[in-house]
């Protein structure tokens, strides 16, 4: 059956009411007579903030990495370091046991496993047991998707798997956490293939969460993120109020820190200028979570809640503000610019 009839199948079952980094310093390194066989050939597709720094954390764990990404420039680098690079994520899927993606939105994501030279365009059978989708998506796209791989052959079976699978697994933690392999990542799909991929999840991150079937981890990650940024939203607004009532945004950071409005957006990543050193904030709301991510992240769980007919007000409030901060064309700017572009927030002098 072709993968786009199997596509529209798959749809009719589910009905829900480029950066610089360093290829040789070390986060943690094994043997690679310790990997797995049945994960010794891994393909990343998606080389970006985060995935470049998560394929390299596997590369220098041991795996036998192949790469691909549209940007030539970080194709270069990784070849330049003797990384086998390829065309196309068909290409990667013809030499891969295991395929991981990061990438930005669901459209990417169906168009590389899906779409012409994708990772099931080969035909059926294919050769990856495991697919690991590490991009933030919507839990309804990620569960037509496994539907289509686990319709699926394999060319070779690998110990139980007579069909490929898919995992659902994206992170938290951000670029220095992507850098230093102390991501968390929220999985769903089969737990024997949780289990089974332990060994490069631990190869990137240092927490590993199983949230359950088949689009539990896209949803967990939607939550994650729609959370996170009312919380910077509500901290923003607390930190411009207690400004124009006179009193410090750092004294209120040492206020919120030590009682009740404590959260990351106070003690981790405080958006007010001056306050922290090492944040977004404290560089001109350069690098971190660009708002057009977060954006993003928030149109996708407010379709989720719309189709489901759950009301989420916060969602829906949080989204407008951050669409709008992106079409005033700050969209590359971190997530926490909230502060001083639409709340007008001043700077810790």
């Amino acid at each position: 059956m072709a993968i786009r009839s199997l596509l529209k199948l798959a749809e009719s079952n589910f009905n829900f009411t480029s950066p610089h980094f360093p290829l040789t310093s070390s986060v943690r390194t094994i043997s690679s007579s310790i990997i797995p066989s049945h994960l010794e050939r891994v393909g990343f597709i998606g080389l970006g903030n985060m995935g470049s720094r998560m394929a390299n954390n596997l590369i220098k764990a041991g795996y036998n990495v192949a790469v691909h990404d549209i940007n030539l420039s970080v194709i270069k680098m990784f070849s330049d370091k003797g990384i086998s690079v390829k065309g196309s994520p068909m290409e990667v899927a013809e030499t891969s046991d295991v395929v991981i993606t990061m990438l930005p939105s669901p459209t990417h994501v169906l168009d590389v496993y899906t779409g012409p030279n994708g990772l099931l365009s080969g035909g059926n059978p294919v050769r990856p047991w495991l697919f690991i989708d590490s991009s933030t998506i919507d839990p309804q796209t990620t569960r037509k998707l496994s539907s289509v791989v686990s319709n699926c052959a394999l060319i070779e079976k690998k110990d139980s798997w007579e069909t490929p699978v898919m995992l659902d697994a994206p992170v938290s933690g951000g670029v220095p956490a992507a850098e230093n392999g102390t991501l968390t990542f929220m999985v769903g799909g089969p737990e024997e293939a949780y289990k089974a991929a332990q060994p490069l999840f631990s190869s990137m991150g240092k927490n590993t969460i199983y949230c359950g079937s088949s689009g539990t981890g896209s949803a967990a990650k939607i939550c994650n993120n729609l959370a996170m940024a009312v919380s910077m939203l509500g901290v923003s607004e607390a930190f411009v109020l207690g400004q124009s009532l006179g009193i410090k945004a750092s004294t209120l950071t040492k206020i919120f820190n030590s009682s009740s409005a404590r959260c990351w957006s106070s003690d981790t990543y405080n958006p007010v200028p001056g306050v922290m050193d090492g944040v977004p904030s404290s560089r001109n709301y350069d690098g971190g979570f660009a708002s057009t991510l977060m954006a993003k992240d928030l149109n996708l769980a407010s379709a989720s809640a719309k189709e489901i007919g759950v009301k989420c007000p916060l969602t829906s409030e949080a989204n407008h503000i951050f669409t709008k901060l992106c079409d005033e064309g700050h969209g590359t700017k971190d997530f926490s610019f909230v502060f001083r572009n639409f709340y007008s927030g001043k700077d810790e002098l």
